[in-house]
């Protein structure tokens, strides 16, 4: 017994020198990160390198040999990468609120815990913010993987002048939440229209009888049924900590895997990544196969198309805008030639931006 106290006692201290060292080496990181950032600002370097932000994690991943668990390396990195980021010039975003909104999830596994966050009422308002140079950026949904586009989000764009800067994808799982934890105190269901909507079925059966209420965010949903005991809301698991409700029914959604991405909206687009989307809002000329030649264009080029959705234009009977999600950088040469190819068929062209796809987070260096 006492060897193994003795053991014991051991393995801490040696737990609590590595733990000094990490503090000590992340203080030096710190330092580095700063005094690159003033170099780049004597530069006038841009301060975010896509590409080289994925060859720090792809040489950890390979360092790491799979022996400490992926997911969670990607997790500390992430945070330690944007706070010694945000050490430099500390950042603001704007989002959908109130607080704890999916939105606002999104947006911390983004920019990490370190950014300040500024809850908007609606998405216009996210987008008015970035265009006037209130918050250097804004975060908002843009598709749902069950209930697709979130329009709203694609109007913005056509009457905002933004640039897309990145994506991040978050998975969505809903919860039934009210003040007390009872079904039996909830007379009204309140949400906003896409978690209603993902949550259909469910409500259907398990509270037939109990109406809903759409409402401009999950976080408002949130609000109500912390100041109201009848009202149950459809919220995040950030809202459930951050207004103190309780948790009548976990995972409610209809569909698993339910994921929504967001885009995040600045003033400039970052460099090349490697592993890039393009975004385009085009309109095309009123002939017979307009659209039929942009798409030729596409093929010809080899550019992948990862998404087509349609907007009808403000103020303008059956006329219509279409937006583009092509794989690749502006910078990519094929990229590049396809784009010009494209301007000269459309009556309209917008290049929203290049952007790292699939999630990735920004690094500093």
């Amino acid at each position: 017994m006492t060897d193994s106290v003795n053991e014991i006692n051991s393995t801490r201290d040696r737990i609590d020198t590595i733990d000094n060292t990490i503090l000590e080496l992340l203080k030096e990181r710190l330092n580095c990160a700063q005094f690159i950032g003033k170099l780049k600002d004597e530069t006038k370097r841009a301060k975010w390198d896509p590409l080289r932000e994925r060859q720090i994690y792809e040489r950890l991943l390979e360092m790491n040999q799979n022996i400490f668990p992926e997911k969670a390396l990607r997790s500390i990195f992430h945070e330690i990468i944007t706070t010694c980021r945000l050490s430099q010039k500390k950042i603001e975003v704007a989002y959908l609120g109130p607080e704890a909104t999916f939105t606002h999830l999104a947006g911390v596994k983004y920019f990490g815990n370190s950014a300040a966050y500024k809850a908007m009422e609606s998405i216009d308002e996210v987008f008015a913010e970035v265009e006037k140079g209130r918050t250097a950026y804004g975060i908002v949904p843009v598709e749902n993987s069950i209930e697709g586009a979130v329009f709203s989000t694609l109007d913005s764009f056509m009457k905002y002048k933004t640039k897309i800067c990145g994506e991040v994808r978050l998975e969505i799982s809903h919860n039934l939440v009210c003040k007390s934890g009872n079904m039996e105190d909830i007379q009204t269901v309140a949400s906003h229209a896409q978690p209603l909507a993902q949550c259909r079925e469910w409500l259907r059966k398990n509270m037939p009888s109990i109406p809903t209420l759409q409402v401009f965010s999950t976080g408002a949903a949130a609000q109500m049924a912390a100041n109201n005991p009848n009202i149950g809301a459809i919220a995040s698991s950030l809202a459930i900590k951050t207004y103190e409700l309780q948790v009548v029914v976990k995972g409610i959604e209809d569909y698993r895997g339910n994921t929504t991405r967001f885009l995040i909206v600045g003033r400039n687009s970052p460099e090349y990544s490697g592993a890039d989307r393009t975004s385009l809002l085009i309109g095309t000329k009123d002939r017979p196969g307009a659209l039929n030649e942009i798409l030729t264009v596409l093929s010809e080029e080899s550019i992948n198309l990862a998404k087509i959705e349609s907007r009808p234009i403000k103020g303008k009977h059956w006329q219509y805008v279409f937006f583009l999600d092509m794989m690749g950088h502006i910078e990519e040469e094929h990229i590049r030639r396809g784009c010009d190819r494209i301007k000269d068929l459309c009556s309209y062209f917008d290049w929203l931006g290049s952007y790292p796809s699939g999630g990735e987070t920004p690094a500093e260096y």
